[in-house]
Parts: C-alpha cells; sequence; structure tokens
C-alpha cells in the first residue's frame, strides 16, 4: 500500500515479511542492496527493531521525533535482511503524518517503506504521482517513469491518498551505529541542529564504494527521464547561461524546459522540487536546465544543501560553472 507521510509518498510493507518486502522491491525495480527505512507510530515501538537503545538516539528522538529524521541502529534478528539490504543494521524513523502513524498502528507491526516511486526517478509527493508511476489494483495506464501503471501489469494494492506532502524531499538519515554519528543524507532536519543536540554529530560525505547504509547513496536517485543539467553560479550568470542554452537546444528542435527556484527560498525549492521534475517530464521536454540555490548554508548542511544533494543526483552530477 502507498501512503504519504511529510516527507514523501512510501510504498509500505509488513517490515518483518521478506516476502512482502520482496514483493516492494520487485514493485519498484529497486536493488537488493538498498536498504529500506522502517517507520514505527511510536518512539517506544524502536525497540522491536534493537536491541539496544544509545543515549545518543533517545536524545534525537526526544528532539525530532515525530518528525523527518531517520537514525540507523544496529538491528534485531528477527528483521529480515531483505528489509536492510543485508545489513545489520536498520534504518528507522517516526513521522509526524498523522494519516502515516494510524497506517502503521493499524497494520500492528513496523512498516518497512521505500519512496512509492519506480527505482531511482523523482519521488512522489502527491497521490497523484503513485497513480501516475504504479495504477491500482489490476492492470493500469502508463505512467510517465515506466512503472507499473503500464497496460497488462498490476498496480499497487491501494493508495491511502491524503494531502500534498509538507516538506517534500525525503528523510535525513544520521547513522548512529558509528562514533561520532554520521548525516549519510541531508534532509530538512540539518547537521547543524543533530550537532546541537549530540554536540559532535558531523555532516559526513558517504562513501559510494561501500555497502550503501541510506538510501539513496549508491545509486542514480531522483532522476527524470529527461537529460538534465544544473547551472551553478552567480544568479545574473546563472540565469544568462540559461537563456543562453535554451535558445541553442530549441534551435535544433529540441524541448527544454527551466527549473529555476529562488535561489535562497530552500523551503519552496524543498516542498516543489519532484513535482516540478515530473511536470516537466510530463510536458515532453528532452532537457531540464536547473538553476543551482545559494549556497549560504551550504556549510550547516542546511535544508537548501539538502534541495541541492537531489538536484546533483537527479542530473547525475552533470553541472555548467558559470
Amino acid at each position: 500500500m502507498a501512503f504519504p507521510t511529510e516527507t514523501v509518498y512510501g510504498l509500505g510493507a509488513d517490515a518483518f515479511n521478506a516476502d512482502a518486502v520482496r514483493r516492494v522491491y520487485a514493485a519498484k525495480g529497486r536493488p537488493a542492496d538498498n536498504p529500506s527505512i522502517v517507520h514505527i507510530a511510536r518512539a517506544s515501538d524502536l525497540g522491536l527493531l534493537t536491541p539496544r537503545v544509545a543515549p545518543d538516539v533517545v536524545r534525537l528522538a526526544d528532539a525530532f521525533w515525530p518528525g523527518p529524521l531517520t537514525m540507523i541502529v544496529e538491528k534485531r534478528a528477527e528483521v529480515p535482511d531483505v528489509t536492510t539490504g543485508g545489513l545489520p543494521s536498520v534504518g528507522v524513523r517516526l513521522p509526524d503524518s498523522e494519516i502515516a502513524r494510524a497506517l502503521i498502528r493499524a497494520a500492528g507491526t513496523p512498516v518497512a517503506a521505500p519512496s512509492a516511486n519506480p527505482s531511482g526517478r523523482p519521488s512522489p509527493t502527491t497521490a497523484e504521482h503513485v497513480l501516475a508511476d504504479f495504477g491500482v489494483g489490476g492492470p493500469g495506464k502508463p505512467g510517465p517513469y515506466g512503472g507499473k501503471g503500464k497496460p497488462g501489469q498490476s498496480g499497487v494494492d491501494a493508495i491511502l491518498a491524503g494531502p500534498d506532502c509538507r516538506i517534500g524531499i525525503e528523510s535525513t538519515v544520521v547513522d548512529m551505529t558509528v562514533t561520532p554519528p554520521q548525516v549519510l543524507r541531508p534532509g530538512f532536519v540539518t547537521a547543524y541542529e543533530i550537532a546541537c543536540v549530540l554536540g559532535d554529530a558531523e555532516n559526513a560525505k558517504p562513501d559510494d564504494d561501500g555497502a550503501p547504509k541510506s538510501p539513496g547513496m549508491k545509486y542514480r536517485h531522483y532522476a527524470p527521464e529527461a537529460e538534465m543539467v544544473v547551472i551553478e553560479g552567480p544568479r545574473a550568470k546563472v540565469e544568462s547561461e540559461i537563456a543562453r542554452l535554451k535558445s541553442l537546444n530549441e534551435g535544433i528542435g529540441r524541448r527544454v524546459g527551466v527549473l529555476l527556484f529562488e535561489e535562497s527560498d530552500y523551503v519552496t525549492a524543498a516542498h516543489e522540487f519532484y513535482a516540478r521534475l515530473r511536470a516537466l517530464d510530463a510536458s515532453g521536454a528532452d532537457l531540464i536546465l536547473a538553476g543551482a540555490l545559494a549556497a549560504a548554508d551550504g556549510a550547516a548542511g542546511g535544508l537548501g544543501f539538502a534541495v541541492m544533494n537531489r538536484m546533483m543526483r537527479a542530473a547525475g552530477h552533470n553541472i555548467v560553472q558559470v
């Protein structure tokens, strides 16, 4: 079942049911070594997934749960390897969406839920995005991202429709199995905020050569169908280069879309990033020219930094400096 959270829509299965989780992976086309995040309905459910809860985990849970923070902790033996990508750890979060928590309570079990989209494509932030990607029940209509919404293929069992996702990008992921804890994926909860609670958290860059402890680390993620280029530099030069490249490419018959936010409006950029990528794909764009956000909060690992993380990965790190 697909369901909304405050970050993006998830495609959920009983975290302890290996066959159910495999079906989610198959539906998404998700690599087996890409771990899922397990969602819980109350902080006390953390004990179902890990044999020990360290004091720092409690501190972060008190500060940021319910909310868009995932903590990687040692897993219990009962958690299937398919849920964790074969790792001895598990990523857990308590969403602040009441719809999500009500669903988990009704299920009576923690729910493993990667984003409800074909693997590698832009994450869904509305029920309509999930429907376009997968369809529901029996054979669905073709979706723009090549998901199970193709004729003759089954869709998801159901979509629990709710409001548009409030935040719009995936949760921050912090690895609590290392000292000091490491932020593996930036998000709405910043490295600076984590440091304020723990005093020693680091915004470490992920090591793509090792086993990915967090979704979004190893594989190309968030990518539209269209080719995408990020233009980075002073805003006036960025806008001028976008106009030049747009004219040049349209002159040879390519359809060009532009993705440009106010350079410091990080909240809007986070909320609308995936929706705009999807809209540009649906418009038939061959090329997307995206303006980079201002780097003012980059050192602190802030929300702008988190959006730029998604933007760079969506473009396959195809960047033009001006």
